[in-house]
């Protein structure tokens, strides 16, 4: 169908997600999430619907919004769309339209009849539809294979007439679940993670350990890029930019060189196990893969792990490094992330880090030092930084 002729855009809320008592709450949190992502297309006008939300284009550009709406998660489908009155001949003449507006060789009708006060069958409408294209075209019938689908939904308000179906990315509309602090190194994994956590419906605030002078201003930009790249998804989003240096100094004061990996993520642990119970946020999501790192055998993750109370998630555990590559190029973080600045897990990398690391060694090389009041001092002097995608595209149109 030429996008010219759509009116519409109806979108599928999906059956998983929506049954039982949370049906509400789930479509108006992926109806404001709509709303939000398509919020600069000002002649948009919103109808929600038990099953679905039509979204009346007013003029507005479909092809623009069709790219922007790819990413939101939450929904099944969603289709240009033209709104008919339920009359069988108006029905056939726009199916007639559409198939001559292309080059179309082969064609397939698909109708449902959700009114059933309609007076013609699902099957007598296909077969309606279908004999006035032949009658009136050269295109040829495929039930199998057909350049053009036609799908036609005859419901208790209208008949709507659609050729295409446009997957979603699936999940649950983000924020329903809440919000999770991601641990954000500049990475590949953690963006990765970042994606995910929000496809399962929580809005994520980010937080970044900076060992300056150690660290560069491009590893700090670097990470609020990252971040800003996913707000694409949810909105704005808050990082937490945490002073790291002097705590991370004091580590490798104190502890033995081998330990310092470890006793260095109990403390970032700590740190974001303190921001989140200030800010109420209930779950704290990072990019570790078992096995990956010395800092994620099974041991390790255990033993840094028991200095937090907040829950951990882990989306990319299981993952091994290519799957989460990949999902970083499908996402459009990857090559942000390898930009060569160096995060403060890679400057003081040591050379033999324990990898069986036992908790009463951790406790013994902490007992050294006043890791508390450096603690205390780095989240007095968290930077938080708000970043939008749609600060990128104001600066791209301040260009022009």
């Amino acid at each position: 169908m030429n996008e010219l002729l759509y009116d519409h855009i109806v979108v599928r809320y999906g059956e998983l997600s929506t049954k039982g008592k949370n049906r509400k709450d789930f479509t108006k949190a992926l109806t404001n999430n709509i709303k939000r992502r398509l919020k600069a297309y000002e002649g948009l006008t919103y109808k929600m619907l038990h099953d679905g939300l039509f979204i009346k284009l007013n003029g507005e550009d479909y092809n623009l919004i069709k790219e922007d709406l790819k990413q939101v998660f939450g929904y099944s489908y969603f289709s240009g769309a033209l709104i008919l009155p339920k009359d069988i001949e108006a029905i056939k003449e726009t199916a007639l339209k559409i198939a001559l507006k292309r080059d179309y060789k082969t064609f397939k009708v698909n109708a449902r009849r959700s009114d059933k006060s309609f007076p013609l069958k699902s099957d007598q409408i296909n077969r309606q539809v279908a004999s006035h294209i032949l009658k009136n075209s050269e295109i040829k019938v495929d039930v199998h294979n057909p350049d053009l689908m036609i799908y036609i939904v005859i419901d208790h308000a209208n008949a709507i007439m659609m050729d295409e179906k446009v997957r979603g990315i699936g999940g649950y509309p983000t924020g329903i679940n809440g919000k999770a602090m991601l641990m954000m190194s500049g990475g590949i994994d953690s963006p990765v993670a970042g994606y995910m956590t929000m496809k399962r419906g929580l809005k994520i605030e980010a937080i970044h350990f900076a060992s300056e002078p150690y660290t560069s201003k491009q590893a700090k930009e670097k990470v609020l890029e990252l971040a800003r790249q996913l707000s694409v998804y949810q909105g704005d989003m808050l990082v937490h930019v945490i002073p790291f240096t002097e705590l991370q100094l004091a580590i490798y004061k104190h502890a033995d060189e081998s330990y310092a990996i470890t006793i260095m993520r109990r403390m970032m642990y700590r740190i974001a196990d303190q921001i989140c119970k200030n800010r109420k946020i209930k779950l704290i999501t990072n990019g570790e893969s078992v096995g990956q790192v010395a800092s994620q055998t099974p041991e390790s993750i255990s033993v840094i792990a028991k200095v937090c109370e907040t829950l951990i998630m882990r989306p990319l555990c299981m993952m091994d490094k290519i799957e989460s590559i990949d999902m970083a190029k499908k996402i459009g973080t990857y090559e942000t992330s390898i930009l060569p600045y160096e995060d403060c897990c890679t400057i003081f990398d040591p050379k033999n880090p324990v990898t069986k690391p036992k908790e009463k060694e951790c406790l013994f090389f902490e007992s050294k030092f006043d890791y508390q009041s450096l603690i205390d001092e780095c989240i007095k002097n968290d930077q938080i930084i708000k970043v939008s995608y749609l600060d990128k595209k104001e600066e791209e149109e301040d260009l022009f």
